[in-house]
């Protein structure tokens, strides 16, 4: 577990949100309660359009919800939070330990603050070498690696994640699995992770959240029963974990075969 679980809580209740458009409205999610505790690992799952992004999207305040509530350790908007996209978003006329900054520097803290939490990011990431380097002279992974970094050093209560490795390859996407579950551990963030990956949220989180095709509904949500400290790879091996994932997968494909048959009208 954690050393300490100091990441916010987290209270959804009834939310919706309705897009108007020149088709009609769309409801891309509605009546989503959900309950986010301090520190935990919360993967959602979800057939393609069922609103797991916009979720994340109103969450991290860069969507407005039509309605219900939201609220962070019964604080509203009191707690800050930092989301990391599947790309990488990094500036690419900026150096990594610049880009890593970044955030440091918007909220007008101090070089000389900053530049202990900058050490910090880079060190758990294992990028201090490469600060210097721009974003195209490294991997996707490390692009990846620096992202995560960026967010971690603004100190965020809540982390959020939008399938940030479904661009990697697969051996960068297990070995970037293991570093970020290592980095939560070590932090005790709360972290909400959307993934279209069963297995990526079986390996990673604590519980969880299946939602239903257009409009997006929670559906189930499964406690994920694997210790922590975890090793992803042997994790993967287990009869348990091949056991819970086709479970899962049961509860998910009804809703994924709806969401294709909507498409195909």
């Amino acid at each position: 577990m954690p050393v300490q679980r100091r990441g916010a809580a987290v209270d959804i209740t009834g939310l919706r949100r309705e897009y108007v458009g020149a088709q009609g409205t769309v409801v891309a999610i509605d009546h989503v309660d959900l309950k986010v505790a301090p520190g935990e690992f919360l993967c959602i799952v979800g057939p393609s359009g069922c609103g797991k992004s916009t979720l994340l999207r109103i969450l991290a305040g860069l969507d407005k919800q039509s309605s219900g509530t939201i609220k962070v350790d019964s604080q509203g908007w009191a707690v800050e939070n930092a989301m990391v996209f599947q790309e990488s978003g990094l500036f690419p006329w900026m150096d990594i330990e610049t880009n890593v900054r970044f955030g440091l520097d918007t909220r007008g803290v101090s070089r000389s603050e900053a530049a202990p939490r900058v050490e910090q990011a880079l060190k758990l990431v294992g990028l201090s070498k490469f600060r210097k380097h721009y974003p195209h002279q490294l991997s996707g992974g490390m692009r990846q690696r620096s992202a995560i970094a960026r967010a971690f050093v603004t100190d965020p209560g809540m982390l959020l994640m939008d399938e940030p490795f479904a661009a990697l390859d697969a051996q960068n996407r297990v070995i970037l699995q293991g570093e970020l579950v290592r980095l939560w551990e070590q932090t005790g963030k709360t972290v909400i992770y959307v993934t279209h990956s069963i297995e990526e949220a079986l390996l990673m989180g604590d519980r969880t959240v299946i939602m239903t095709a257009q409009p997006g509904r929670i559906k189930q949500i499964i406690d994920v029963p694997f210790p922590h400290p975890r090793d992803v790879l042997q994790l993967a091996a287990s009869a348990e974990f091949g056991k819970l994932k086709l479970d899962i997968w049961r509860v998910l494909e009804e809703e994924v075969n709806r969401a294709r048959a909507e498409m195909e009208k």
